[in-house]
């Protein structure tokens, strides 16, 4: 009960007036006085502990250095120490305090790109997405698929790689794209089956490219996607300008793989 002083006594503050005067825990006072950081110089008759005024200055300084980072030892030996150079301990910790703010603000930068990325999709100008995905692309994109796909897993995973991600890397993502749709019209054009081992390689292989690109995509969920590849206009558009009946080609080579790997494209689902 430390908080209850004899002050006929003893003239001094109680462990909890001094916190509620330097805004600091009980808690931490009775440990900074185990560890001989900060001790009460007065006790009442019957034991309770009393701060004096310069007992109160000592914690005044002690609550300063603790704020701006200082370590309980680096305090100590600043107080105790007659020799420390406290200056020089200072100006050590404003590096600390200065590095550590141009920490805070990257995190910042990247967490309003992160807000963007989850908002808009794409961190990019209509120039931009021109110049990376060609002039047929349409820029309402981003934000079509945040409606529809917004409170998703997929879309939550897909804003976090956006916000990553400059023009050149979505160049660099564009580029392994159409890599692997000319791969695809390369082997209708040869006669590979839907179902054949080299159709299989590429459909993994799609996989993989679009997990890498956007979010991770599941046998089921590749299903799907190949479905919209051939009845969705702009998908259909797209890949039947690489060669006609392109997107057939991928919807059945998709559909045939998933047989294989004991999925049926007939109750797929996108989970």
């Amino acid at each position: 009960m430390d908080n209850v002083p004899e002050t006929a006594d003893a003239d001094g503050l109680t462990v909890g007036q001094v916190s509620t005067r330097l805004g600091v825990t009980v808690r931490a006072l009775h440990h900074w006085d185990e560890i001989g950081l900060a001790r009460p110089s007065l006790r009442t008759r019957a034991g309770y502990r009393l701060y004096t005024a310069g007992d109160l200055e000592r914690l005044h300084r002690i609550v300063v250095y603790r704020e701006i980072g200082l370590g309980l030892d680096r305090i100590g030996a600043i107080l105790d120490d007659s020799t420390a150079d406290v200056p020089a301990a200072l100006r050590a910790q404003r590096t600390q305090v200065a590095e550590r703010i141009d920490r805070l603000r990257r995190l910042a930068t990247g967490l309003d790109r992160m807000i963007d990325a989850h908002e808009r999709g794409l961190l990019l100008t209509v120039e931009q997405q021109a110049a990376i995905f060609g002039p047929r692309w349409d820029p309402d994109w981003a934000a079509q698929a945040r409606q529809h796909y917004g409170d998703t897993p997929q879309w939550q995973q897909y804003a976090e790689r956006a916000a990553a991600r400059g023009a050149d890397e979505w160049r660099a993502v564009a580029d392994t794209v159409a890599d692997l749709d000319r791969a695809f019209a390369d082997a209708m054009d040869v006669g590979v089956a839907p179902g054949s081992p080299e159709a299989n390689q590429l459909v993994e292989r799609h996989r993989e490219v679009f997990a890498a690109a956007y979010f991770t995509l599941t046998r089921q969920m590749q299903v799907c996607l190949g479905r919209k590849y051939e009845t969705d206009p702009a998908f259909a558009a797209h890949y039947d300008d690489i060669r006609p009946g392109l997107a057939t080609w991928l919807r059945r080579s998709i559909d045939a793989c998933a047989r294989t790997h004991g999925v049926d494209p007939d109750t797929a689902a996108w989970r």
